[in-house]
């Protein structure tokens, strides 16, 4: 799939991860930075997290910031694959 627009989710609250997504040039791949105030421990888990919804979408070039604060890989994924889909224009804003 192809990312069209800059799409964000998330917090900076304690338990959330902020995601910032930009499309990026084919062929430039994937460059993910990742802050984390546990990313000695748990960062390799919290980018395995991330690539797990990368490769689901089939999404070889992007730009991306995660800004961790303590956020459960359960919401890890749930907050990569929303802005996917707003970065996709298939979800807009919040569901309700």
């Amino acid at each position: 799939m192809k990312l069209i627009q800059s799409a964000q989710v998330g917090t900076f609250e304690s338990s959330d991860i902020m995601i910032l997504i930009d499309p990026a040039d084919m062929g430039t791949g994937r460059d993910i930075e990742l802050d984390s105030n546990v990313i000695l421990q748990y960062g390799d888990d919290i980018l395995q997290s991330i690539h797990k919804i990368l490769d689901k979408y089939e999404i070889a070039d992007v730009k991306m910031v995660a800004t961790d604060k303590g956020a459960l890989n359960h919401t890890i994924e749930a907050r990569v694959e929303a802005a996917l889909l707003r970065a996709m224009n298939i979800q807009k804003g919040t569901l309700l």
